[in-house]
């Protein structure tokens, strides 16, 4: 007598993921604490696209489902797959990428900032969450922690937990949101980075050569658009390999560029990374 197929269990959160990642929306599993696993080494602690070898953000072409938002995957081939069967058996939540799907999460973290939404937000999508609420709304931005007591920005290039379609009609992102990214940020924080020493004969010739440099290096961070971390390290490493090896690039420098990073969106983890690789990259 022929003995019937086993049916293969699956896992409640593998179960919720390759649903969402039906319907289109990118989705990984989260540790307790909401915590991404370490898929991928080389991007465990560097954004994807601020590394060499990478040259836009997104999915890398590592051998296993990168690290952090960057897992994010509609693809059920990779989220059944083997690099990811430990992963859904420890999961303890899923998360998805909002602005993979052009979605902002407004976080608010507790009562206070509930009230401060309704007052002064328009009415959107809500989801409950354990101390407060996910505000969703139609539309993508750069993301930002903190830009009020208790409120994050959560939308390009991060992952927010999914905790169910909410209640309500999702509107169409307000300015009022994308304003308390400008004026919610915090003020860009010195740095202290490694300076190359100088061992080549200085070619400037005349100051007015760095100051058109570092101008044109921070015009080209600021009016990036897309691909704000490979624009990072691009401009780091023409810079470096221009004006790095003579001695006249100072602090000063490259705390310019480091601001013009972090008015984008970066953070200082990133920039520090993105400069040391760059320097890297050209033997400093």
């Amino acid at each position: 007598m022929t003995q019937p197929t086993p049916i293969r269990r699956v896992p409640g959160h593998l179960r919720t993921a390759l649903d969402l990642a039906a319907r289109g929306v990118p989705v990984l599993p989260l540790r307790a604490g909401k915590v991404p696993f370490a898929n991928c080494s080389a991007c465990l602690y560097t954004s994807c696209g601020g590394r060499p070898n990478m040259k836009t953000p997104g999915p890398c072409a590592c051998p296993r489902p990168c690290h952090a938002w960057a897992a994010a995957t509609t693809d059920p081939a990779t989220l059944t797959g083997p690099a990811w069967t430990t992963a859904w058996k420890q999961a303890a939540a899923v998360a998805y990428h909002p602005g993979g799907i052009g979605l902002t999460v407004v976080d608010l973290d507790h009562a206070d900032a509930v009230a401060w939404a309704r007052r002064t937000l328009p009415a959107t999508r809500a989801v409950p969450t354990t101390r407060g609420e996910h505000w969703i709304y139609q539309g993508a931005m750069p993301s930002a922690n903190a830009v009020r007591d208790g409120v994050d920005v959560k939308s390009t290039m991060v992952y927010a937990r999914w905790l169910g379609p909410g209640t309500g009609t999702m509107t169409t992102l307000p300015d009022a949101v994308r304003e308390l990214v400008v004026k919610g940020r915090s003020p860009v924080r010195p740095v202290t980075v490694s300076m190359p020493s100088g061992r080549e004969e200085c070619r400037h010739r005349t100051p007015v050569y760095l100051e058109r440099g570092i101008a044109m290096a921070e015009q080209r961070i600021t009016a990036a658009t897309s691909g704000v971390h490979a624009t990072v390290y691009r401009t780091f490493l023409a810079v470096l390999s221009a004006h790095g090896r003579c001695g006249c690039l100072t602090d000063s420098h490259a705390a310019r560029l480091f601001a013009a990073a972090q008015t984008k969106g970066e953070t200082v983890r990133h920039c520090t990374d993105a400069w040391s690789n760059a320097r890297t990259a050209l033997g400093m």
